[in-house]
């Protein structure tokens, strides 16, 4: 059906052509924006004839060559190229365009987020700014003059360090901006507006002063206080762990409304969806605040893997993002607690990554087609990515991986480089045979391990096999034997003495054997050693043993995990099944034993839909969601005064320690959520409401009120949006909070949500939150046998077609995963995309998603 073109990995070819240097005039104007590209361009190839340039939604106003304008019969000029044919192998390019910020909802390119000008051009955005060779590996010295009204926009910003400023006539005045490192055209930034600013600086380690800025909207000056210092801290945790320091003049930060994405790196004017920038305890979460400092982080570490160092094509996507990540997640781990945030980033793995590498657009993660280049900023790239680095990093061990980075930027630096350089200068660096590994690269899917134990009690030898397992998918049916790094831990019952091992497999089956006085516990995956899955038939008994004697965090939780997981199993199968004394014996040591207050919280926790629904063949939701209900409320009913008891000490819990205060507040939060489950309790969900000073509290208590009594939930709602009517991101939390009320009356309430005022589809955060919101945390009602729900969604993703591809393209995610869920359902999710596969002109980002779902 799709008369799109796809691109192939393997037809990758260098480009013809070098642009040496780009000099940008733009001239803002919010319906007619004029822009002025000077090229100086190299022919690299004797046999080039033409140069063929991208660029989409843009009016061609002029072209001239060496000075000399060329007529319309010197050029060819499509919806998407400018060809131009060239005989110098040195030569000047001028082009005029014309666009229109104000009309371009998808938010691609320049646009206007509210009052401001804003870019995004990762990954194919640059061509809608002017015609370019817009592709990572053509790499471009730019020069930028922004001119705007003095007035309107006092703030006229773009890549490099600022060289001239000066007024012009008419109220009008420019800025002009020099970015002496070369760079791809997906780093280009511009943003123009009237801000607050904050500044301040940071020394290198070298000396050199940094002048830091972060521009938020007016009035919200004192939530950019976060960020800033969380700049400084990645800063000074990039240049001591890695070695790498800031290059530039000035590093500048501009948060916004209307952005697709969390962020973007862009070389010295990172532009960053203002959820991850701004925050003050009363209006953001303990989350929240977690949340922008890993982003800021993340940003920042890709001034080195992913500007200085970039991409060859974008298939080589995870070169940048899956290392920045694994970046990112260690900044996090030195920030916090490493084995909290570690269970942090599997939880998000396993639950929604994993359905990924099931689903119709499982892919590798260096992929070897794509449609839609914005389709592949997925977790695979990016969260599995991470993990690929962090198995080389297990492998080779922080002193070789800090080797293998060091040669990495030695070799690279200033190019555009692919995903076998990096693992080859990994393995030059510390002599590591990594050829096998280069396959994490290449194959998509969960591997499964699947592990065997015998013990000999007269020779005392104990031997483990394990064997890996690769499912066979439609573009990949003969999977391959991977290099897996396996952390296992031998756990000696009698003595209580632990051993660590780490195993490396190799081939599709291997053992290894122990010599052991006693049969050993063996807790699989320390640190969650690798992206996998993993069989390995263990009792309830000895998971227990695990959870309290294995010295590794991730098993602990883990083995926790895995008994919760076998009991909801059983009740979405029988809901009257009877759940073992035991099991509660265990819950109840652990709020006794366990001191540490944030990983009591998680060890709590119950596993969510989405982390059960990988675990479980042909869902039926309506079962998951009474069999996740049911296990809360027994357990609220058996601890119950174990849980009030916790609750209690945490409302009365003091510290000036940062850290402890959020754990605290984790653990009020999850004895609450057990304990809004019975009826008498119902007070503590007010109380804690009306007593908070934060939000973390307040938004605790009302989503354990979303359960509760209805008439309660809704004047605590009511109160929540007088109180924050005024601030859109928390307004965008009261959207969420509106969208998971689990009652018949949901639709109702969802058509009058989209009816208010202050909702936009336009705005993808206020969309996210409320369609989003609906999808994610209100499975019962998104999964009702009606299909009612999926036919919702559908109508957002046909209406998000004409207004943002990006959006509706990662809204519908989960409609395309409809193979894990039973024949009912499936059958009603391919109705309603098979109704979404008829809307005239569907953007490719959605046809790209219904090909591989439908075909």
């Amino acid at each position: 059906m799709s008369e799109f073109t796809a691109r192939y990995l393997s037809d990758y070819t260098a480009s013809e052509f070098a642009i040496k240097t780009v000099n940008l005039t733009v001239t803002l104007s919010n319906a007619a924006t004029h822009v002025s590209s000077e090229l100086t361009i190299e022919k690299l190839s004797d046999t080039a004839s033409e140069l063929t340039l991208d660029g989409e939604h843009l009016i061609l106003k002029s072209i001239s060559l060496d000075g000399k304008t060329l007529s319309k019969n010197e050029y060819m000029l499509s919806d998407t190229t400018l060809v131009i044919p060239v005989s110098q192998n040195q030569f000047t390019l001028v082009i005029e365009t014309e666009i229109n910020p104000e009309a371009n909802t998808a938010l691609e390119g320049l646009f206007k987020s509210g009052d401001a000008f804003c870019t995004q051009c990762e990954a194919e955005g640059f061509r809608r700014i002017t015609y370019y060779l817009d592709r990572p590996d053509v790499m471009s010295v730019f020069t930028t003059k922004v001119i705007a009204d003095k007035d309107a926009y006092p703030y006229l910003l773009s890549n490099g360090n600022k060289i001239e400023e000066g007024e012009l006539g008419e109220g009008q005045h420019y800025v002009t901006w020099h970015d002496p490192f070369p760079k791809p055209a997906y780093l280009f930034a511009l943003v123009a507006g009237d801000f607050d600013l904050l500044s301040d600086s940071y020394q290198t380690s070298s000396g050199r002063d940094v002048a830091l800025e972060i521009f938020v909207d007016k009035g919200n000056l004192p939530k950019a206080e976060h960020a800033m210092a969380s700049l400084k801290h990645s800063m000074a945790w990039d240049e001591k762990t890695f070695g790498l320091e800031y290059d530039l003049d000035i590093y500048m930060i501009v948060a916004v409304d209307f952005f697709n994405m969390g962020a973007m790196e862009n070389k010295g004017l990172n532009v960053f969806n203002s959820k991850y920038v701004l925050a003050d305890k009363a209006s953001a979460t303990d989350t929240d605040y977690f949340n922008i400092e890993a982003v800021i982080a993340h940003e920042y570490f890709h001034n080195w893997t992913g500007n200085r160092v970039t991409c060859r094509d974008w298939f080589q996507l995870s070169l940048k993002e899956g290392l920045t990540v694994f970046r990112d997640q260690q900044f996090s781990a030195d920030m916090h607690s490493k084995s909290v945030t570690r269970i942090q980033n599997v939880k998000v793995l396993r639950a929604m990554q994993f359905a990924e590498d099931a689903g119709p657009m499982s892919h590798p993660i260096r992929p070897e087609k794509v449609m839609e280049m914005n389709n592949f900023y997925t977790l695979t790239v990016y969260e599995k990515g991470s993990e690929v680095i962090r198995m080389i990093h297990t492998l080779l061990g922080a002193e070789g991986f800090r080797q293998g980075m060091d040669l990495y930027f030695k070799r690279f630096d200033g190019m555009a480089v692919t995903c076998d350089d990096f693992v080859n200068a990994m393995a030059d660096a510390t002599g590591k045979d990594l050829t096998l590994f280069k396959r994490w690269y290449a194959q998509s899917g969960t591997p499964e391990l699947i592990v065997e134990q015998n013990y000999d009690s007269v020779s005392k030898r104990f031997d483990l096999n394990i064997s890996q397992f690769h499912r066979p998918s439609d573009n990949q049916p003969n999977k391959h034997d991977l290099h897996i790094p396996i952390r296992i831990e031998l756990i000696d019952p009698v003595t209580e003495e632990v051993t660590s091992k780490l195993l490396e497999l190799t081939s599709a089956s291997q053992s290894w054997s122990f010599s052991c006085t006693h049969k050993p516990v063996v807790a699989v995956l320390a640190d969650f050693s690798a992206p996998v899955k993993v069989r390995f038939d263990q009792s309830n008994e000895e998971l227990s043993q695990i959870l309290t004697l294995a010295d590794d965090y991730f098993c602990r939780w883990d083995a926790a995990q895995k008994i919760m997981q076998h009991h909801l199993k059983r009740l979405t199968i029988d809901i009257t099944t009877d759940i073992p004394t035991s099991f509660f014996e265990m819950l109840s040591r652990c709020i006794s034993d366990i001191k540490d207050n944030a990983f009591k919280a998680l060890l709590l926790t119950l596993p969510s839909f989405d982390e059960m629904v990988s675990q479980i063949e042909q869902v039926n939701a309506t079962s998951l969601c009474a069999a996740i209900e049911q296990l809360k409320q027994l357990i609220a009913t058996q601890l119950e005064s174990q849980l009030l008891g916790v609750y209690q000490q945490c409302e009365e819990f003091q510290s000036v320690d940062e850290g402890e205060q959020v754990a605290n507040r984790s653990l009020q939060n999850v004895s609450l959520s057990y304990l809004s489950a019975i009826t008498a309790h119902e007070e503590l969900t007010e109380k804690q409401y009306y007593k908070a000073n934060n939000m973390t509290q307040a938004l605790g208590a009302l989503t354990a009120a979303i359960k509760q009594n209805t008439s309660m939930f809704k004047v605590l709602m009511s109160d929540f949006e007088n109180q924050w009517r005024d601030t859109t991101l928390v307004m965008d939390k009261w959207f969420t909070l509106s969208a998971s009320v689990p009652n018949d009356d949901i639709y109702g309430q969802l058509t009058a949500l989209m009816a208010r005022d202050d909702f936009s589809m336009n705005n993808p955060n206020r969309a996210r939150s409320l369609v989003g919101g609906f999808v994610t945390q209100n499975p019962k009602y998104f999964h009702c046998e009606s299909g009612r729900g999926y036919q919702f969604l559908a109508d957002r993703i046909v209406e998000l077609n004409k207004i943002n591809p990006q959006v509706a393209s990662r809204l519908i995610t989960p409609l395309i995963q409809f193979k894990e869920f039973d024949v009912a359902r499936q059958n009603l999710m391919k109705t309603e995309l098979q109704r979404i596969q008829k809307t005239p002109e569907l953007a490719r980002d959605l046809v790209e998603k219904l090909d591989a779902a439908l075909t």
